[in-house]
């Protein structure tokens, strides 16, 4: 990675510090500290990592450890991915090769140890070993904690959810380490719909350019940026803001129970808790 560049921010009072990360040079200028005083303008330096090196032993001896080096790039995984099968797999070796449970894997695609996998056919990958939970209505964090056997910190944690710990209906969690019981009341109503419910959500022509995939969605395009999104139906924006998944989003919560989901946005043009008509701009 020779010229990778890491800004570090460790207060207000402290300018940034900019550290360039060459692999091909052996060199430490270790003269060039960061120091305590406010607002004080630092020089960059040059860190080299090589071979055999640890961070503890190469880290400057200032206000930055080893630990806190070695954390820059390495933020673990959240997100969930799909996979398409390829000839050979079987549901061990795609566990295996992505470092997670093979229950993780069947318990994610609703599937069991008997169930058979087909080249082409496309999977669920959670970022870690545990449970997929889509949340319900009256779901709360603590009765989620018990019923998958994890704490609730951890829930919590991993999902960075808010500190007032609010979910809502259709929040997608990934619950660490849970596990799933034998017999759970964990059931999702199928709400008929009739064909003309949903309006399309762009202006025209609107297309469909990725039919439905995991997680229940599906892309559309018309080949411009920026142009105003619809509301499907009519609803209640439920949140809105910037997720990992879609980038800035808005969520409606529909009267029959449904929750649409608007991702990839550009703007928004709603707030939490406002009503909206089916057609209303919603984003952007």
């Amino acid at each position: 990675f020779p010229g990778l560049v890491i800004l570090f921010q460790f207060n207000p009072n402290l300018e940034i510090l900019l550290l360039l990360i060459s692999f091909w040079n052996r060199d430490l200028d270790k003269s060039q500290y960061l120091m305590a005083e406010a607002n004080l303008a630092l020089p960059s330096f040059h860190l080299n990592v090589i071979q055999g090196d640890g961070l503890e032993a190469i880290a400057p001896p200032f206000n930055i450890s080893g630990k806190v080096l070695g954390s820059w790039g390495m933020e673990q995984e959240k997100e969930i991915r799909e996979y398409i099968v390829k000839s050979g797999d079987t549901l061990s070796s795609i566990a295996a090769s992505f470092e997670i449970s093979l229950n993780t894997l069947l318990w994610a695609n609703d599937l069991n140890e008997k169930s058979t996998i087909n080249p082409d056919q496309k999977l669920i990958i959670l970022p870690v070993s545990g449970v997929l939970h889509i949340v319900r209505e009256k779901d709360t964090l603590s009765e989620l904690a018990e019923i998958y056997q994890v704490d609730l910190e951890n829930i919590i944690e991993f999902n960075e959810i808010p500190d007032e710990g609010r979910i809502c209906a259709a929040d997608t969690l990934i619950i660490p380490n849970g596990k799933m019981p034998k017999t759970i009341d964990v059931k999702y109503v199928k709400v008929p719909l009739g064909s003309t419910f949903f309006l399309c959500p762009i202006p025209s022509p609107c297309r469909i350019t990725q039919g439905l995939h995991p997680l229940n969605a599906v892309d559309f395009s018309n080949g411009k940026c920026g142009e105003p999104v619809f509301a499907a139906a009519e609803g209640s924006v439920q949140r809105t803001g910037y997720g990992r998944r879609g980038g800035i989003f808005v969520r409606i919560s529909h009267p029959n129970g449904v929750v649409t989901y608007y991702g990839h946005l550009s703007g928004i043009a709603v707030n939490p808790g406002q009503p909206v008509h089916q057609g209303d701009i919603i984003g952007y």
